[in-house]
């Protein structure tokens, strides 16, 4: 039974086209669906639409759904419409009349917003997890290898020294930039959209920032037009900041799968982390940090599949919506999983040492050797002109020492900044407020 029906059945053949996969992805939602409602009874509780007596039941029963669905207990019946029905249809088959008011000052509209919300935001909390303990890698990486030469790339022709320090620290302060993206779409997300009901709010007095308090938001969406207009804004931010995140993680991949190769052979993981060839006995294939290149590049494009989805929607809901959740939900778990076997791979990643011995890599110091001169006296141009000269001769024998002590440079790498502004940004997320007031409202006793 549709939650929403009346005396008329709908065509099964329509019926299954709009309905599509939302009731198996409802499941993702069904933590976060009695969240909500355990907070909303508790409003209505206040206001006086449920009795202390009834407030008491629902939330017992509510407090002991939400323990089967964190252990992944709950199904969505043939006869539910989605979590939000079938919640509603368990309470009401357990304590009667009593499971039939949970629904008063809501619609689905607004389940749906803060059930999504609900889960984006401990979406967000485990990214940034995995993200930041990445980034701790890294650094751990380019602290212990810091030491050690490799070439740096122009147009992928050798062109200065570099170092494993440089090249880990890098990705390490270009995720924790990523994290910022992250954070404002953090912020969006975690405003209360409950009590706009269809949108235009209700008759009943609710008490919104009650709602807000109990469930952790930071904040309210205010208008309740804007609150359902955050349908589809929200997806879109946090698309975007994934697709940052992907995009970093992507040219790492690529790098990795460069390096790896016998051409390069800067780096190496054991066997048993790589892939053979059915016909060639010799090959040690780099395919996790290919399936991970295709998967960031399909990330990438996440944000323009949500913007194609929602654009040109008026105010207001539309069922087109719904399909928000097929797009993103997978692409969460793709991110989450590139970010958690890219730590894995690093756990196990070894270094070559003695790279820039080979003669191949003479010319890559060139430069350092024009700063010598210039730094013994010698105008730049002049230089440059007589180092030229004597690479055209043959009669080019560079010194490899490389003296660079600027900040962020081969000598100075600044990790400890780099640590520093790490922390910050993820200091700044202030998780714990969220994550406290969800464990006092699913608290039994």
């Amino acid at each position: 039974m549709r939650i929403w029906q009346k005396n008329i059945t709908p065509t099964e053949k329509v019926d299954t086209f709009t309905v599509g996969e939302d009731r198996n992805l409802d499941i993702h939602l069904a933590s976060a669906d009695i969240l909500g409602s355990l907070a909303h009874t508790q409003m209505l509780e206040t206001i006086g639409l449920l009795t202390s007596d009834e407030f008491g039941q629902i939330q017992q029963e509510l407090k002991k759904l939400y323990a089967d669905a964190q252990q992944g207990k709950i199904t969505i019946s043939d006869t539910s419409e989605d979590i939000h029905s079938e919640i509603e249809s368990r309470l009401t088959e357990t304590l009667g009349d009593a499971g039939k008011k949970i629904h008063s000052g809501r619609s689905r509209n607004d389940q749906v917003l803060v059930d999504m919300r609900i889960l984006l935001r401990r979406e967000i909390y485990e990214i940034t997890g995995l993200t930041s303990q990445l980034c701790d890698k890294l650094l751990e990486l380019a602290e212990t290898h810091k030491e050690i030469l490799m070439p740096g790339y122009t147009h992928l022709q050798v062109a200065m020294p570099s170092s494993f320090g440089l090249w880990f620290s890098a990705y390490a302060e270009s995720l924790a930039d990523d994290l910022h993206t992250m954070l404002g779409a953090y912020k969006i997300i975690n405003k209360n959209p409950l009590g706009s009901a269809a949108g235009y709010g209700s008759s009943f007095p609710l008490d919104r920032e009650l709602t807000t308090s109990l469930l952790g938001f930071d904040d309210l969406s205010y208008n309740v037009v804007t609150a359902q207009m955050g349908r589809g804004k929200s997806e879109r931010v946090l698309a975007q900041a994934m697709a940052n995140i992907a995009a970093s993680l992507g040219k790492f991949a690529m790098d990795n799968a460069l390096y790896l190769s016998q051409n390069f052979a800067f780096i190496s993981y054991p066997p048993e982390l790589t892939t053979g060839s059915s016909i060639m006995p010799h090959k040690k294939n780099p395919d996790v940090w290919e399936i991970m290149r295709g998967k960031c590049n399909l990330l990438q494009a996440l944000p323009n599949q949500l913007a194609m989805l929602t654009t040109n929607l008026p105010s207001g809901y539309h069922r087109e919506l719904q399909l928000l959740k097929e797009v993103l939900l997978p692409a969460i778990n793709s991110l989450k999983s590139c970010l958690d076997i890219a730590h894995y791979m690093l756990c196990h990643v070894s270094v070559n040492d003695g790279i820039l011995n080979q003669s191949k890599y003479d010319y890559i110091f060139s430069v350092e050797t024009v700063n010598s001169l210039v730094l013994s006296g010698m105008p730049f141009r002049e230089a440059y002109v007589k180092v030229g000269l004597d690479i055209e001769n043959g009669d080019f024998n560079p010194s490899r020492t490389v003296s660079h002590t600027h900040s962020g440079s081969i000598g100075n790498l600044k990790l400890d900044r780099i640590n520093f502004n790490l922390d910050a940004i993820t200091q700044q997320f202030n998780f714990q407020g969220f994550i406290e007031a969800e464990e006092k409202l699913t608290k039994l006793f």
